[in-house]
This record gives structure tokens, C-alpha cells and sequence, in this order.
């Protein structure tokens, strides 16, 4: 295609190089989809980061929830999955990734994962919060993660129909002249504009946790695939539901850095929480250390708005701590801790998103031709809070349904030029060096976090607002989960309003990018008036 200097200006693409499928983004979700499509056609998979790095599935302490016990079943994980989402999961939803989790797992098996095994041969299989059963299946302790997006990405290479772009940016999204989603717009990062064109596109872009200044998700975190939807007209969903998870390793840390993470399965082997006093101030909560992740998360917060330091204190586990969680042994010693001998300091850190684009069983998108997986999707699964391990599982089952989707459901690409969907990315070096992004890093989370209430809001809507007209990207997603924070009044699993600290009925939130941009204009505007009346009235 014909370069340009401003994409911005960027009209008709006459010249795409064409592909069966366009995948964004290269974790679990991405590559698990992309070798699915593979089956059937050739797939472009964009990753703005070399394979197997960046992606938060590489993160991942936890493992898959799968019922692989005789005496569980997938009715009982998707019964826990209802419980965790707390009145807003899909029933139906949780039921169909339920009984496609064991088929996952062994899925993953066959391409060779190094899940663990018990002295029989079977599955090792471990307990987290929220769980009735025994159904983590794990690779490595705490290293599950690594270990599914290493087999990933082995298999990816080894595939002749997946053609793997690393070092490029998806900047924007591409429709034909029917409005039906069909390319992107790619930079090379540190070189040239170029496009491809195919009859799906895949967004498997990971969260939003590098929208607030603790998280334990990678810097690439920064929902682009959100941005991408949402300049396109996407319709975004649930998305003031952000899951804080309770036990981020409270350690200095520059900003824009992941705190490092200690597991959910240390409480399942018996870890506990304790303030600077001692106090075990989880009893006389329901499930204690192993209740659900937003309520011990707000146990937490709370502990540490009074003064109180938190520790999670797993030195019941001794030496042995070091072989079964090899991971939160490594992070904890190159930051001075020793947990099998002292207990771990730990903080809220933004973890995962529930929210997101919004799809349909099918991993369908509102705009034709745009599908979504993974973290940057809302399913219906998680709800209002997401169980423990269910994310990878999700990741997995909608990959094999999104590519069935688009091998029987895909229309013929068109050989007419596209054009833009919506105005394209900054740059990431360019974003990244902007205040702008340390501005909404901070009011995310001292404004729209743990906990949240109308005045914190409004304030930071106000000062999102010019920043997201001024079109930066994160302020624009931190502008739309503030808004639907504001709306939402009550309090439901990841979203917590102090002023509002009750339920009210369950109901969804739908929002689009220029929806958010109208009711923050007019909520500043009824300020500015009510500011002037109250300024003549003295």
C-alpha cells in the first residue's frame, strides 16, 4: 500500500496483503484461537511483542478449573462460577465453558503441556477460592502460565498456515463499503504503515491493568483491543467490573511496572491473612481467606485505609514452599523476602478485567466481521467477578467456538479497497511518553478502584475527559469504565461504591466510546451550571 506520514489522513486502502483470518494479540486467547483457525485456513497473527513475551497468560500463577475429578462435574463448576459473578453471569454461559473444560485441558495435553501429575499418573489437582472441589489442574506449581503459552507457542511455529508477525502494532481497524469489519491497519514498530484485509478479525488483546498504577498485569496491558472495538463503534459491556486481586506483593515499584504476584492457591494450602497487630481479621468472613476475590480484596483495602500493614503468612509451608510454589518463592527473593521464614506483604493490584467488548456465544461482536477472545472479551462468564482460574478455560473453549464460528459463518473477502473504522492508535513509545498516561494511571486507581464513590468519580471523569477528546487511547477505555462506575449504583462483586454499599437488581451495562465521551460533556456541563448558580446565589 501507498505510505502515509499522518494514518489519521488516511482514506482508501487499495493494496492490503490478504489473509484468512487477522488474530491481535499472541496469549492464550490469541494463539489458542489462531491454531483452531489454522485448521481451516491461513491465519495472520499480530503481536506487537515476540512470541511467548508481554502476554499475561505467561503471568499466570493459578491453572485451568476443569471438573477432571470422578467426583466433580461441570455442573458444580459452573454452580461456583454463578456464585463467584454474583447474580450477573450467564447461566448458560457457564455451563457450555464448563463442560468444554476437560476437553480444553486435554486439548492442551496433546500439544504436549507438562501439567502435573499425582504419584497415580492422574492430574494433580488443586483448591482456590471459590471452588467446592479439588479442579485446578496445574503445570510447574505455580507456574501454569508459562507452561500453556510455551506449548502455544511451539505449536504455533510449527504450523505452515499461521504466519506469525511480531514487532507489529494493530493501530486501527479496517471495513469494507458494507461497514463489515475486514482488516487492520498495522505499524511495524519503528517502521513502516501497512494493512492486511481478511473475512474475521480476531481481538485477543489481553486487560486493562496497565490503566492503574498497581497491577500485576505486563505493561502491554493497556486495553487496546478495547480501543481498537471501541473507535469502530464496538459496543463495550460490564465494563466498571474490574477485579482487584487481593494479594499483589506490596513491594517499591516503578510506575507503569507489574507488582509481582503472590497465588490465590497459597490461601488454598493454608496460607492467612494478618495485619501489623497479628490479627487474623478474615474470621468471621464467610469462607475467610478463601472467600471470594472481591470481598477479600475489600478486607484488604479496608485493613490498609486504617494504617495497618497486610501480610499473607505462608511459612507453615516452610522450606517445602520453595518446590511447590517456585514462582512466589523467586519473586519474593529478589525483592529481600524470604516466605518460607517471614510472611509475604501484599496489597490490591488490578488483576483482570470482567468487562469488555461485548460478545455473544460465538465470541461475535456487535460490528459485523469482529470477533473477540479472551481477557479483552465480556463473555458472560465472569459476571461481576470472575471465580478463580476461569480465565484461561475461557480463553480456551472460545477459541475452538470462534473459529468453528468463522470457517461456517465468514463471508468471502472483498477485493474493494478498505477504509478506516475508526481514527488509529498513537504509537506506544509515543503514548508512553505522554503524563497523560501517569495521569489516568493514577486516578484509576485513586479513583476508580477498590473502592469508589460518586464524588472520587465525577472527579475523575472530569479529568479524564479532555484527555480522552484529545484522543488518548487508555483515557478514552478509563473515561468508559468511570462513566458506567457512576451509573452503577450499588455495589456488586468487582465494583464496590461506598456510597452505595448494597445490591440493587442485577442488570448489564452497555456502553460505546462515543456514548461515554456525550455523558461526561453533559455531566461536566450540569456542574459548570450548578457551580455559576451556586457562585450568584453568595
Amino acid at each position: 500500500m501507498t505510505e502515509t506520514s499522518d494514518p489519521n489522513r488516511l482514506n482508501a486502502i487499495a493494496d492490503p496483503v490478504r489473509t484468512g483470518a487477522i488474530v491481535v494479540g499472541a496469549g492464550v486467547a490469541g494463539l489458542a484461537t489462531a491454531l483452531r483457525l489454522a485448521e481451516h485456513c491461513a491465519v495472520t497473527v499480530v503481536t506487537a511483542s515476540p512470541l511467548g513475551e508481554e502476554a499475561a497468560t505467561g503471568w499466570a500463577q493459578g491453572g485451568i478449573a476443569a471438573a477432571m475429578d470422578p467426583a466433580d462435574s461441570p455442573l458444580s463448576h459452573a454452580a461456583d462460577t454463578l456464585k463467584a459473578g454474583a447474580g450477573l453471569t450467564d447461566e448458560a454461559i457457564a455451563r457450555k465453558v464448563a463442560l468444554a473444560a476437560p476437553d480444553a485441558v486435554r486439548w492442551l495435553e496433546a500439544l504436549g503441556t507438562p501439567f502435573d501429575r499425582a504419584a497415580d499418573g492422574t492430574l494433580a489437582l488443586g483448591l482456590e477460592a471459590g471452588h467446592s472441589q479439588r479442579r485446578i489442574v496445574r503445570a510447574g506449581g505455580d507456574g501454569t502460565g508459562r507452561a500453556v503459552l510455551d506449548t502455544l507457542v511451539r505449536a504455533a511455529r510449527m504450523t505452515p498456515a499461521i504466519t506469525l508477525l511480531e514487532g507489529v502494532v494493530a493501530t486501527a481497524l479496517l471495513k469494507d463499503a458494507a461497514g463489515r469489519i475486514a482488516g487492520t491497519l498495522c505499524r511495524r514498530i519503528g517502521g513502516e504503515t501497512f494493512a492486511l484485509a481478511a473475512p474475521a478479525v480476531v481481538l485477543a488483546t489481553g486487560g486493562i491493568g496497565a490503566l492503574y498504577a498497581e497491577t500485576t498485569n505486563p505493561p502491554g496491558a493497556t486495553a487496546s483491543g478495547l480501543a481498537l472495538a471501541a473507535r469502530a463503534g464496538a459496543v463495550l459491556s460490564d465494563v466498571e467490573f474490574v477485579q482487584f486481586h487481593p494479594t499483589g506483593i506490596a513491594v517499591s515499584h516503578e510506575a507503569g511496572e507489574a507488582l509481582p504476584l503472590a497465588t490465590e492457591a497459597l490461601r488454598g494450602e493454608g496460607a492467612i491473612l494478618l495485619n501489623s497487630k497479628g490479627e487474623r481479621f478474615m474470621n468471621g468472613i464467610e469462607g475467610r481467606e478463601l472467600a471470594p476475590r472481591d470481598v477479600v480484596a475489600r478486607a484488604i483495602f479496608a485493613e490498609r485505609a486504617k494504617g495497618e500493614t497486610v501480610f499473607l503468612d505462608a511459612t507453615h509451608l516452610g522450606p517445602e514452599i520453595a518446590t511447590r510454589f517456585p514462582t512466589v518463592t523467586a519473586l519474593c527473593r529478589a525483592k529481600g523476602i524470604d516466605p518460607a521464614r517471614e510472611p509475604i506483604p501484599v496489597t490490591p493490584a488490578a488483576h483482570y478485567h470482567m468487562g469488555g467488548i461485548e460478545v455473544d456465544e460465538r465470541g461475535r461482536a456487535s460490528l459485523s466481521g469482529l470477533w473477540a477472545a479472551g481477557e479483552c472479551a465480556s463473555t458472560g462468564l465472569h459476571g461481576a467477578n470472575r471465580l478463580a482460574s476461569n480465565s484461561l478455560v475461557e480463553a480456551l473453549a472460545f477459541a475452538g467456538w470462534i473459529a468453528a464460528d468463522i470457517v461456517g459463518e465468514a463471508e468471502a473477502a472483498t477485493r474493494a479497497p478498505l477504509v478506516l473504522a475508526g481514527a488509529p492508535l498513537a504509537s506506544p513509545k509515543a503514548e508512553a511518553s505522554l503524563t497523560a498516561v501517569q495521569i489516568v494511571r493514577r486516578i484509576m486507581a485513586d479513583r476508580v478502584g477498590v473502592s469508589r464513590d460518586e464524588a472520587g468519580l465525577i472527579d475523575a471523569i472530569e479529568t479524564l475527559l479532555p484527555l480522552a477528546e484529545n484522543g488518548h487511547a487508555s483515557a478514552e477505555i478509563g473515561l468508559a469504565i468511570a462513566i458506567c462506575a457512576l451509573e452503577r449504583r450499588e455495589s456488586r462483586g468487582g465494583h464496590y461504591r461506598s456510597d452505595w454499599p448494597y445490591r440493587m437488581n442485577a442488570a448489564h451495562s452497555d456502553v460505546t466510546l462515543p456514548e461515554a465521551i456525550q455523558k461526561a460533556k453533559a455531566l461536566s456541563a450540569d456542574r459548570s451550571i450548578a457551580d455559576e448558580t451556586a457562585l450568584a446565589a453568595r
